[in-house]
């Protein structure tokens, strides 16, 4: 069975399903890649759709695979399309799609590992805006391997922050799909169950929308869980402006204790010589509730929280280097030099 791709008003010689395509390479989903293959042609659509509008629009594409996803890209007609896949058997599917698509869109096939990209390269050569701006014509896409999605989100948050990477360019947004929960996670607000550091994270730099869900019989082969669409846009003003490191750090720290009141999560930020005296002015700082656990605490709680905490790491600067899983040798050493040069200021 062959489809064809309608691109800039042409209508391309027809093409071997990804059905054919798999059976043609030989193609198996690899489990130690996460890898599954979305065969419907009508929920890709729906994923692009998702994106808004990319019409000559510079996309990225996460984890292609066989190219489901690449052909509903493709009919959408960007400008420029760069795909990115780990998996080098998928790139003769790849090519085939190129090679029907080459007098209209710009396709590029890259090979690597996301982890490793980098993304400003990537784009280089598409229009920049000023980050209070329009975002700029830039998007991206993909259907992410389950076990490097949350690390890879975090990894991207930090360079919405930064402004680098992709988001050198502006306000770069994102059409991603993650396993389900991960999903929930990540809008989930104040008091709901899935709320967790992810949560926050999140929302602390992107208005985030969870789009639809993709049943997990939708895949080939099925995974264990259904798939959510998940579209993220870089906030014009991010809620805090402190490094990410040293947010990442307060929020780790405070869902670490998940169901303790706050003020025993804060505890774990300090030393335990001054852990107690730290522990109420940081409270009294941030005007919290002590007695609110951190899954029931606001976005703006949080925000109250990370600059409290920046402001005592600005008068005790060692206690940044603070971190309770540090080793037993590690933690001795520092609790040392802490002690000498911090502890008696503090008491006195």
């Amino acid at each position: 069975m062959s489809t064809a791709l309608r691109v800039s008003g042409a209508r391309l010689p027809p093409l071997p399903s990804i059905r054919d395509l798999i059976k043609m390479y030989r193609l198996r989903a690899i489990k130690q890649l996460s890898q599954n293959f979305l065969m419907d042609e009508r929920l890709t659509d729906k994923i692009v759709r998702a994106a808004g509008n990319i019409t000559n629009h510079h996309i990225c594409e996460v984890g292609p695979g066989p190219g489901s996803i690449t052909r509903s890209i493709l009919k959408k007609q960007p400008k420029r399309l760069i795909v990115i896949e780990k998996d080098p058997r998928f790139v003769p599917a790849l090519e085939l799609l190129r090679e029907s698509c080459k007098e209209d869109i710009d396709m590029q096939i890259d090979i690597g590992d996301i982890m490793h990209h980098n993304l400003e390269k990537t784009f280089e050569g598409a229009p920049k805006r000023e980050w209070d701006y329009s975002s700029p014509p830039i998007h991206l896409i993909g259907n992410l391997p389950f076990s490097v999605s949350t690390h890879l989100i975090i990894r991207w948050l930090e360079a919405v922050s930064q402004k680098s990477s992709a988001w050198s360019y502006g306000r770069t947004p994102m059409t991603l799909t993650f396993q389900k929960e991960v999903g929930e996670r990540m809008i989930a607000p104040p008091g709901d169950k899935q709320r967790c550091r992810l949560s926050v994270m999140c929302q602390m730099w992107c208005d985030v929308h969870y789009k639809f869900t993709i049943p997990g019989t939708a895949f080939v082969p099925k995974p264990d869980v259904d798939v959510a669409v998940v579209t993220l846009w870089p906030l014009r003003h991010p809620l805090v402006d402190i490094p990410f490191s040293m947010v990442e750090k307060v929020v780790r720290t405070m869902f670490n204790m998940r169901q303790k009141y706050s003020e025993k999560s804060i505890m774990r930020l300090f030393p335990d010589c001054v852990a107690e005296e730290l522990t109420k002015k940081m409270i009294v700082l941030a005007e919290i509730d002590p007695t609110t656990r951190s899954f029931q605490l606001t976005n703006e709680d949080f925000v109250h929280i990370c600059y409290a905490y920046k402001l005592l790491c600005e008068e005790y600067p060692q206690l940044e280097e603070f971190n309770f899983r540090m080793p037993k040798v590690q933690r001795e050493e520092y609790l040392q030099k802490f002690e000498s040069s911090v502890k008696r200021t503090i008491v006195d």
